[in-house]
């Protein structure tokens, strides 16, 4: 993989110039992880090292109408990438409470102070290379700073558009929520053609005390994209955030969420769906820390598998000494919809805290011979009645969605691909 230049940050951004690059040394160190490493050691990354992909070279002219199916109608503040460029004609931005919403060379002009205590101190790029990467060639990113004790009705939608094969981005969020504020946030990852191409994502939220976020992830880029993700959240004292991830797409995905409790008294809800056929790969990791007393945890990751794909989840809790009425549970539940899907799944808990209630659990199976006779005998076809429990399973992590436009562009995408698949 080739690797772009990188701009010379001004002295008055020194700090962005010095990140950039300790990235940069960290990348002259780390290799593409193995199979022999033990967070990836289901997840083979070989494909990825015999591609060459390169910065974009021609920027593809989209219009605004050429998005029309990708937009929300909820959203009032739409910021869009293409390739990993930022788009200002396709993107679209309403004054709100004091919002702010930007792309990076903007943000730092006036919100300097504000992001140079959590732009690349959240996400750790010292032992993971496409981290670091991202890190190192930081050039383009979606800014959103949501002011104290300001509720934001509507969604924030941060949209990544793929046009052109054979081109690596480098896709950055950064969100802070201060003190008491209310945000949703859409991360949404889209390709408009079929070709190979890599998307190093990383997502760096900070939720401040009494602050609520709503996290939306969306992955359905290409079927022969490479899809590599981190996300790092900070939850202050009694802060909200609820995630769902969703991934379609991509021959091979992943995603590390590490969510960090720094504060008493935090709520954390992490939901996900991967839906995958063929010989995809989707990897899901996460690492929620409960580091204070009365925090509060809920996971649910469901899989569909379908093909020969294969499908990975390692969900960690860790309850520190100290942490004590903290309450978590995690599950993972997996749909196995073919002889040769492949499901390795592994929730995992370490306490260190006596006053606790933790409970992890995870299921693999496939569909109810019983209930596709049931459905057969009120007039469904078998091929209906597997598809329409197929959906069924999905619908849970679907429906915990609220923003309804997006709610029914993804139960169209689950519904085609359970088709598809049959």
């Amino acid at each position: 993989m080739s690797t772009p230049a990188v701009t010379v940050a001004t002295p008055r951004l020194a700090w962005l110039k010095a990140l950039r690059a300790q990235a940069l040394e960290r990348v002259g160190v780390l290799t593409v992880p193995t199979v022999y490493e033990e967070a990836w050691r289901f997840t083979d990354m070989s494909a990825l090292t015999r591609q060459s992909f390169h910065p974009l070279r021609t920027p593809t002219a989209l219009h605004a109408g050429d998005i029309d199916a990708l937009c929300l109608d909820e959203a009032k503040h739409r910021i869009v990438f293409v390739d990993g460029v930022h788009a200002p004609q396709l993107s679209s931005l309403e004054q709100d409470r004091g919002l702010f919403v930007s792309h990076l060379s903007a943000a730092v002009e006036v919100h300097a102070f504000n992001m140079a205590p959590h732009l690349g101190r959240h996400a750790q790029f010292r032992d993971t290379l496409f981290t670091a990467q991202n890190t190192a060639f930081l050039q383009e990113a979606a800014v959103v700073i949501v002011p104290r004790d300001t509720v934001i009705a509507s969604p924030v939608h941060v949209l990544f558009i793929s046009t052109q094969a054979e081109v690596a981005s480098y896709q950055r969020v950064l969100l802070l929520a201060e003190a008491g504020s209310a945000v949703t946030l859409v991360e949404d990852y889209v390709a408009l053609h079929a070709g190979a191409y890599l998307s190093n994502a990383v997502t760096e939220i900070v939720v401040g005390p009494n602050a609520s976020v709503e996290h939306l992830r969306v992955q359905r880029e290409s079927g022969q994209a490479f899809h590599i993700a981190s996300g790092a959240v900070s939850l202050d004292r009694a802060s909200r955030y609820h995630s769902v991830n969703i991934a379609l797409g991509a021959q091979i995905s992943r995603l590390a969420l590490h969510v960090a409790q720094i504060g008493e008294a935090v709520e954390c809800r992490l939901d996900g769906l991967a839906l995958i056929g063929n010989e995809q790969l989707a990897d899901t990791h996460t690492f929620i820390d409960h580091a204070k007393p009365h925090g509060m945890s809920r996971q649910l990751h469901k899989t569909i598998v379908d093909g020969a794909a294969h499908a990975v989840f390692n969900g960690q809790v860790m309850v520190r000494p100290g942490a004590q009425q903290t309450d978590s549970a995690q599950s993972s539940r997996n749909l196995l919809l073919s002889a040769k899907a492949l499901v390795n799944t592994q929730p995992q808990l370490e306490i260190f805290a006596d006053d606790v209630k933790c409970t992890h659990g995870a299921t693999v199976g496939q569909l109810d011979s019983e209930a596709i006779f049931f459905l057969q005998s009120r007039g469904l076809s078998e091929a209906a009645a597997r598809d329409l429990l197929t959906y069924a399973f999905g619908a849970e992590i679907i429906d915990r969605i609220p923003i309804p436009s997006l709610r029914r562009q993804l139960v169209q995408g689950v519904l085609e691909h359970t088709t598809r698949e049959a």
